[in-house]
């Protein structure tokens, strides 16, 4: 092997030690996020009306700042909403959904909260 070439080997495997891990989200997680913006678009309009927080469009993080409690109950989000382009144009939300989605992450058991935000 080369030097330059050993060197960029040694330079990579510093760069990938150096990153923070890549947390893990399990498939249950993902399909509750989906399961419950899937809810709150059809719910509220449609996504021509009504588009979720970026934040529920944020899978693989299983839902970022939108999943407030994950536990043996489910996963509870809460997030706002409003007309397409809302939070890109820094417009007012115009809805709060609140909504748990069974463990499994394949239904919604509960809906607490759809309506203006308060």
């Amino acid at each position: 092997m080369n030097a330059v070439r050993v060197l960029g080997l040694a330079a990579g495997s510093a760069l990938l030690a150096a990153m923070p891990a890549l947390a893990q989200v399990s498939d249950s997680n993902v399909r509750a996020v989906n399961v419950a913006r899937q809810w709150a678009i059809n719910q509220n309009g449609g996504l021509s009306v009504y588009v979720p927080a970026q934040c529920m469009f944020d899978t693989g993080n299983g839902g970022g700042s939108c999943l407030v409690q994950n536990n043996n109950q489910g996963y509870f989000f809460r997030f706002l909403g409003g007309s397409p382009g809302w939070q890109q144009y820094n417009q007012p939300a115009t809805t709060l959904t609140e909504v748990q989605v069974s463990p499994d992450g394949r239904s919604v058991v509960n809906v607490s909260y759809n309506g203006a935000p308060r």
